[in-house]
């Protein structure tokens, strides 16, 4: 069997798990000077026809100092970051206008006598970083060094929803209109960050991180990087290495360091069970389980100031001890940040969601679905046929997902003796 069958029978899953998630590429100017950058640009075309939004950011550190060196200016730095003069900042400017510009015609072009001959993608750039100043530190006025202050993530989005792929340029511009030259670093982290990414890829030199003796490293978590950043010191594989964790503590789930040497080590990363870099993942520091008696306490803290806003039913620990298998949580470090409880009504086919609840610095992050399809799981494996829900603050919220406007005679008989017409719960249901 011809190699290229069992490689794309095995990448097939990657495949499909990469369509429509966001990728934030940074490539550093030695990137853009290697030899093998015509491959990397290749294989980003790839990914874009396979359904990957990309943000691609790129560095200008070799491009900034030979036009430094054309003027016969000295490149200042303080700890290992770049003063920006005037001067300077006019070097900066001319630098990276001219590798967007070399990126974007490379980008455009039809690739031909390559397997991405005949494709059309459409690059798009803009004032989407805004910065401001890193100002004066240990006496030192960097000038025009600046760090990010924000992304524009609406306006990144709606262009990766219109299919174009994002180009970020390490400048930044601040409300008044200065010019700031940041750290494609920072651009490509903050980047990931802000547009909650699926992934960073950073492309430096080496393959990967490189152990003491000689190794790479395939897989860190976040809180093994410090050991590795003394051992390296001040490198640039010490920056990638930084930013890949940054990423992942700022809620990135995977940060991957692959060589912009090496021909497709970007698809060998992404595609292959292996990969050939370096991962930086997350600990799943979320579970969404069924509820143990050992929770109740978890359960008192995360519902009681609902029931005190009368969001939701008041349950004793003693209602919570007798009821405690009904209910599924989500535990996030050893705490509860989240339940729902599913009660089968007596003498029917039908059950009841109730107490579905989030604690507030923890909203909007998709929990309540994962517990409403895991509630929803539970009744179909009991054989129910229609879930009923009964709510006075959260209506909209079940109506987004399915549930319809229903009342107390379509409820079953006991539960619809128990309806506390004072409180004038809205019912819906919803066919399982």
């Amino acid at each position: 069997m011809p190699e290229y069958v069992n490689w794309l029978r095995h990448a097939s899953p990657y495949i499909n798990a990469h369509r429509d998630c966001t990728f934030v590429v940074m490539l550093p100017g030695d990137g853009v000077e290697h030899p093998n950058f015509g491959n990397i640009v290749h294989d980003l075309v790839l990914l874009h026809s396979l359904g990957v939004r990309l943000v691609l950011v790129h560095g200008s550190r070799p491009q900034i100092e030979s036009r430094l060196a054309a003027r016969g200016l000295t490149p200042h730095y303080h700890h290992g970051m770049r003063i920006t003069d005037a001067a300077t900042l006019e070097c900066v400017i001319d630098a990276v206008g001219q590798l967007r510009i070399a990126i974007e015609a490379r980008l455009s072009m039809d690739m031909a006598s390559s397997p991405m001959q005949g494709s059309r993608l459409r690059v798009a750039s803009g004032n989407l970083v805004t910065a401001r100043p890193i100002g004066v530190l240990e006496g030192v006025d960097y000038h025009h060094t600046g760090e990010v202050r924000r992304v524009d993530r609406k306006g990144i989005n709606r262009l990766l929803d219109e299919r174009s792929i994002v180009l970020l340029s390490p400048l930044g511009y601040s409300p008044t209109g200065e010019i700031f030259n940041l750290a494609c670093e920072d651009v490509a982290t903050r980047a990931a960050i802000e547009l909650g990414a699926d992934k960073l890829l950073l492309f430096g030199a080496e393959l990967g991180l490189i152990d003491e003796n000689g190794r790479l490293v395939r897989e860190l978590r976040p809180q093994q990087v410090p050991a590795h950043l003394q051992r390296l010191g001040s490198n640039y594989q010490a920056e990638l290495l930084d930013a890949a964790a940054e990423a992942c503590r700022g809620g990135v789930a995977r940060s991957h360091i692959v060589s912009y040497a090496e021909n497709g080590a970007l698809l060998t990363e992404l595609f292959t069970r292996d990969g050939g870099g370096t991962l930086v993942a997350q600990e799943q520091f979320e579970v969404v389980r069924e509820a143990a008696i050992e929770d109740v306490g978890g359960l008192l803290d995360l519902i009681s100031p609902l029931e005190e806003q009368g969001i939701l039913v008041r349950r004793s620990r003693e209602v919570l001890e007798r009821e405690i298998e009904q209910f599924s949580v989500v535990e996030r470090e050893g705490m509860i940040i989240a339940c729902a409880a599913l009660y089968q009504i007596a003498d029917s086919d039908a059950g009841e969601l109730a107490c579905l609840a989030v604690n507030p610095e923890y909203r909007h992050g998709g929990r309540g679905d994962e517990l409403l399809e895991r509630i929803e799981t539970r009744a179909r494996a009991q054989g129910l046929k229609t879930l009923f829900v009964l709510t006075t603050r959260t209506a909209h919220w079940f109506r987004e997902r399915g549930f319809v406007p229903s009342s107390v005679d379509r409820l079953p008989s006991a539960r619809a003796s128990l309806y506390n017409y004072q409180r004038n719960s809205k019912i819906f249901e919803k066919a399982l």
